[in-house]
């Protein structure tokens, strides 16, 4: 059978990808001058596709454990989880138009009804074509030389392609490099720079993936070590031929946020953001949009998109803090990944850079990457605070070692163990020793949860009932309660059975005014010579987080 694209080459595609893109990180960090040289293009892209090809792998995992794990998830299936995954994890600018990319693929392929289970050099000519007018269409005001051009060169050479599949994909990854080379010529801030766009090198090492996957080969020039300099591709001599595209100027703040909203007034919001600011996108459709502008107004931007819709995910970024010049680097950093606005100021206070995760949401091991690398440090310690972010961690650990970080991973399970860590934390220490010292106070804290049963079901100290209260010890339910109050006291006497000198008590944003005075009581009462220490914590997930040291 001739080659062609179906669910399992769009699976390689996104391993490929990421791959691909976790190799060319750094280089097309470097060369981001456009629209804001905040060098974060490369790590923006491997973001975005990182959460779409998560997405992926989460269709064939499920199919993997279905009651009949014969069947395999549907070319659709895989496209649309992948669309879907992008859109959701898009990050900046460059991001948010590759999402689009996906997005424009996925809806030329699956939309029909009869939508096939393979597509041939036909159908793929068709999604590059429908994908690259798609991103200008969801750019506001579109600019020449950047990776909407690279999209359109790659479209116009799978077109002019003959033959199958494997042809048509070779012929977008060489258009896409020749529309690369073109772009310090069309865009001033490149030539000045002796740089190609850096979303289009992105976009180049996506379309050399699907290259790898489709034919089996890898491109006949790889993207590492490869000069892209402008110096090297395209000479422009006249002034007048490269337009002066450089923002010296530009907005201040860079806003993301998803939004729930209906397409007509998503034709309204687009309208007020662009009289906002600028370098304007809004991909999606069907209910669901990311959107991303550059603005000098955050609340009127947020307004806006409150006015439309349900923004949510909302991030904000300022320029200003990630253009400075950069320092020598630090000796020593902790990183922690925190869920909570109250439990993310504790640790930023205690010097800790923080990875903000946001209620039911799960960091990727990318994002916990881009934090290593933000600490700029030449040696890290990872505190994960959550027993289910082992792998995300590790992996992310092993990302920095491959850049010449000292990575030390203390498996915190809880952020009470987090907090216990960092309380010891001495950057003047020996790494080793100060790893150990960590460890060990981490290690010496039991921690529980209180958490609200969601349905009837068994647990490891019976069976609890819809609307029960949970109390769990070290991940396990030891206590099942009708109240916050009467369960926490009751778990905390267990933990206090075998010894405690230090109770500390995080209760969330829904827990009662007086739950934690309540305890305190109690075990001052209760537990002689134990003392209570209390932080607001904010976390979502939990009425109450309990450490005992």
């Amino acid at each position: 059978m001739p080659p062609s694209l179906d669910a399992s080459a769009v699976l390689a595609w996104c391993r490929l990808s990421l791959q691909a893109l976790g190799r060319a990180r750094e280089e097309i960090d470097a060369i981001n001058v456009y629209p804001v040289a905040d060098g974060d293009t490369g790590t923006n892209l491997y973001l975005t596709f990182e959460s779409a090809a998560q997405a992926v792998e989460a269709v064939f995992d499920a199919h993997a454990t279905a009651a009949a794990p014969a069947t395999r998830p549907t070319l659709p299936d895989v496209l649309r989880a992948m669309s879907h995954g992008a859109l959701i994890g898009a990050r900046g600018n460059s991001g948010t138009i590759l999402a689009q990319l996906l997005r424009g693929m996925n809806e030329a392929v699956a939309s029909p009804a009869d939508a096939p289970e393979r597509i041939g050099a036909a159908e793929l000519r068709r999604a590059l074509r429908i994908a690259a007018e798609s991103a200008y269409d969801a750019v506001a005001r579109p600019v020449e030389g950047t990776m909407l051009t690279v999209a359109v060169g790659a479209a116009d050479a799978a077109e002019a392609a003959a033959g199958g599949v494997d042809e048509v994909v070779r012929a977008a990854y060489a258009g896409a490099r020749a529309a690369l080379a073109a772009t310090p010529g069309q865009l001033g801030v490149l030539r000045r720079a002796g740089v190609v766009d850096a979303g289009g090198l992105g976009l180049v090492a996506v379309l050399g993936a699907l290259a790898d996957a489709v034919t089996g080969d890898a491109p006949e020039q790889p993207l590492a070590g490869t000069d892209f300099r402008a110096g090297h591709t395209v000479p422009v001599e006249d002034e007048d031929l490269c337009p002066d595209d450089a923002v010296p100027d530009g907005p201040a703040f860079e806003v993301i946020f998803l939004l729930e909203a209906a397409d007509s007034a998503v034709t309204l919001l687009r309208a007020r953001l662009d009289a906002l600011g600028d370098s304007l996108v809004v991909v999606g459709g069907d209910g669901l949009f990311h959107v991303h502008v550059h603005v000098n107004d955050v609340g009127a931007a947020i307004e806006a998109g409150i006015e439309a819709g349900r923004p949510y995910r909302i991030r904000v970024t300022h320029f200003a803090d990630q253009t400075r010049p950069r320092t020598e680097p630090a000796h020593r950093a902790v990183v922690a990944v925190v869920r909570g606005d109250g439990l993310s100021e504790l640790c930023a206070r205690a010097g800790a850079t923080v990875v903000a995760v946001r209620p039911g949401e799960q960091p990727a091991s990318g994002e916990i990457a881009a934090a290593i690398r933000r600490a700029h440090a030449l040696e890290v310690i990872l505190l994960p605070n959550d027993r289910d972010l082992r792998h995300a961690a590790g992996a992310a650990a092993e990302q920095a070692r491959a850049d010449g970080v000292r990575v030390a991973l203390i498996p915190t399970r809880s952020a009470v163990q987090g907090l216990a860590a960092l309380a010891v934390h001495e950057p003047s220490r020996r790494f080793d020793e100060d790893v150990v010292a960590m460890t060990s106070a981490a290690g010496a804290t039991r921690y529980a949860e209180l958490a609200v049963a969601e349905h009837r079901s068994w647990t490891s100290a019976g069976i609890c009932q819809a609307g029960d209260i949970l109390g769990l010890i070290d991940g396990d339910v030891s206590v099942i309660g009708t109240t916050l109050a009467g369960t926490a006291t009751a778990v905390l006497d267990r933990m206090l059975a075998a010894g405690g000198e230090l109770v500390t008590l995080i209760p969330g944003p829904d827990a009662p005014a007086d739950l934690t005075a309540h305890i305190e009581s109690h075990v001052r009462e209760a537990h002689l010579a134990v003392d209570t220490v209390t932080y607001e914590g904010g976390q979502g997930t939990c009425p109450l987080l309990v450490g005992v040291e």
